[in-house]
């Protein structure tokens, strides 16, 4: 039974930013048919983009090795759209599951800690997704606290989060941890501590598709 729904699920991982300048300052919709307006990427915490990208990978490698499928978002940096293309990616694949992948930054150095975001209730735009990424997020915050015995700060719903709004799946965000934070900078850009966390995004997505 487990071999049969892990044939059939598709996760989908989104490495955070990596986006091309010029297509970086665009802007674009927050949600559906909304008059608000967002760039499509404002470039993260500094050294985001590879350290997200280096735990997707490792994560997609662990996930198809336990006979899951896998989309990336994108696989290399000068990423040509925006969050709306990254929701939209996942929505045609018909995911089981799209998790962003980002880290956190901070002018407080000494902020640390991991947290995972999901959609607040929205009803014209996350209603249909909400309770399913809500699920996903306590697995993924979870198990990410578990492997890593980082501070846990918690699963926070976000309104204002261009990736969620225009998703048609379950979706979360995870911060992985401070790149603001010396220790915690020197720990994500480390392999052994990203293995760690794809181990737990991994296991994660597994619980919440099995």
């Amino acid at each position: 039974m487990l071999a049969e729904v892990a044939a059939a699920a598709l996760i989908c991982l989104d490495p955070g930013h990596g986006t091309a300048p010029d297509v970086g300052r665009q802007l674009e919709p927050i949600g559906p048919g909304s008059a608000r307006l967002k760039v499509k990427d404002p470039g993260g915490a500094a050294g985001e983009a590879p350290v997200a990208l280096a735990v997707a990978l490792r994560a997609r490698a662990l996930l198809l090795a336990h006979g899951y499928r896998v989309a990336l978002t994108r696989s290399a940096p000068g990423y040509r759209g925006g969050n709306r293309e990254r929701a939209g990616f996942c929505n045609a694949r018909r995911a089981t599951l799209m998790i962003r992948i980002h880290a956190d930054g901070s002018v407080d150095p000494r902020r640390h800690g991991i947290s995972t975001l999901v959609p607040e209730l929205l009803p014209a735009w996350t209603a249909d997704v909400y309770s399913a990424s809500r699920r996903a997020g306590r697995i993924l915050q979870q198990e990410l606290v578990r492997s890593t015995h980082a501070r846990d700060l918690g699963v926070v719903e976000r309104g204002d989060l261009t990736g969620f709004n225009w998703a048609d799946v379950p979706v979360v965000l995870v911060e992985t941890g401070f790149l603001s934070n010396r220790r915690e900078a020197d720990l994500l850009r480390s392999p052994v501590y990203q293995q760690r966390l794809a181990g737990a995004l991994a296991r994660g997505a597994e619980r919440f598709a099995g």
